[in-house]
């Protein structure tokens, strides 16, 4: 991988908060991006403003969860922009609650889009990355790995990903693909005023509070991860793989 390479990125969960602004970054560094989501509109959104800024994108719908639908989104992505080099699995869904009150269905919906849809496309992309000579993939974590009241499905998940994204980096090293996982702590998107909601909070009292606690004194944006993402996806990374960097405000506990 190069600046002068002509890259295809695929950003999973891009149709809005983190993955949406991660696929605007990627295209904002020159990457044709396949923007991936459960959602073709909030997709085809995604995918319009990367345009209208004079990027090369497409929107794709797929549950990632699912083998096929995985399949043919990076099949397709191959087929439109070219072979991608870059993965940036990023989708995710919350089904918070209680451990006696979680069903195994909320249990298994979270492992399904977290873990299996990361195992998915982690597979299917690297076919393209070792036949190009390298690759990046990029795992989003989640402060909540360190564990979570009310998200033993999400943090277990969250968890999950570093050791799935590590033993990556030790498989995939030889081939000159880079795998590494980004955590981020309270970042304000649509998931985190979800948060708020469960816990019959206003969003903003929400918000103070956090800030109280975060050494930076302020929540993160999107594009905080985003930048951190688009210095992984990039050549300057080149020799970091296997690591997980929290996007956090101040150390993780």
């Amino acid at each position: 991988m190069s600046n002068s390479a002509a890259t295809t990125a695929i950003v999973t969960g891009a149709g809005q908060g983190l993955g949406a602004a991660t696929a605007r970054r990627l295209a904002h560094d020159g990457h044709s991006v396949a923007v991936v989501d459960i959602n073709s509109d909030t997709a085809h959104r995604t995918a319009a403003a990367i345009i209208e800024a004079g990027g090369r994108a497409i929107a794709l719908e797929a549950d990632v969860a699912i083998e096929a639908q995985a399949a043919e989104a990076v099949e397709r992505t191959a087929a439109e922009l070219g072979p991608p080099t870059i993965l940036v699995n990023n989708a995710g869904i919350l089904r918070d609650n209680l451990l006696f009150k979680m069903s195994a269905d909320d249990w298994d919906e979270v492992m399904g889009v977290h873990l299996r849809g990361a195992f998915l496309m982690a597979r299917e992309a690297q076919r393209h990355m070792v036949e190009h000579g390298g690759g990046r993939i990029v795992n989003i974590s989640s402060i909540a790995a360190l564990g979570n009241r009310g998200q033993a499905n999400y943090s277990a998940a969250k968890a999950g990903l570093q050791g799935f994204t590590k033993t990556l980096a030790i498989e995939l090293g030889p081939y000159q693909i880079t795998a590494n996982a980004i955590a981020p702590g309270f970042i304000e998107t649509a998931m985190t005023r979800a948060t708020a909601a469960r816990m019959r909070m206003d969003f903003e009292d929400l918000r103070e509070g956090a800030e109280k606690q975060i050494p930076l004194r302020r929540i993160g944006q999107p594009d905080d991860v985003a930048a951190v993402a688009s210095f992984l996806a990039g050549p300057d990374s080149s020799y970091v793989s296997g690591q997980v960097i929290y996007v956090a405000g101040g150390p993780a506990n």
